[in-house]
């Protein structure tokens, strides 16, 4: 309000703004998953946190070179964090210096989006959480580049996510 003139006068100022709404689930339950060659891809998001390759509770690739697994999230995320859960009765020395990369290429199967992390050393059987800060895409993948390697995951999920939600 402003007066002038003895005169009382409205300004109205429309403001439009975006409400960012962040949450904590696993959007890779609806997704599509495959991987360099094909051992049960869909394991990682059954949401079967069982460790245990023999009960078939986890994924497994071939003894590839560059061994890559994909999810498909249907559509961009802007993704906070992943959770993974690594194989526990055995060989989990295997997923050193596998790098999540997260983006909406398909290049080299999507293998060449930017990076998120790299998965080092980690203990038996254990989920571990991984910062990518809000990194935005479709497609999340773990690729273990520069060797020939068995890939072996037991869950990939768990994402905090932002969904954008216009005029609130």
């Amino acid at each position: 309000h402003t007066v002038h003139n003895n005169i009382l006068t409205e300004s109205i100022l429309a403001v439009h703004t975006v409400h960012r709404e962040q949450f904590f689930t696993n959007i890779a339950k609806g997704g599509k998953v495959t991987q360099s060659s094909m051992f049960g891809p869909e394991r990682t998001i059954d949401g079967n946190h069982a460790s245990n390759w023999h009960l078939g509770s986890c994924t497994h690739t071939q003894r590839d070179k560059n061994p890559w697994w994909r999810l498909d999230l249907l559509k961009t995320y802007e993704i906070n964090t992943v959770t993974i859960t690594i194989r526990g009765d055995c060989c989990q020395e295997r997923i050193n210096g596998a790098e999540i990369r997260i983006g909406n290429s398909l290049k080299d199967n999507g293998n060449t989006n930017p990076r998120c992390a790299v998965i080092s050393s980690t203990e038996h059987g254990t989920s571990k959480t991984f910062m990518c800060n809000g990194m935005e895409g479709r497609y999340v993948n773990v690729v273990i580049p520069g060797r020939q390697e068995y890939l072996t995951l037991c869950e990939v999920g768990s994402f905090l996510v932002n969904v954008v939600i216009p005029g609130r």
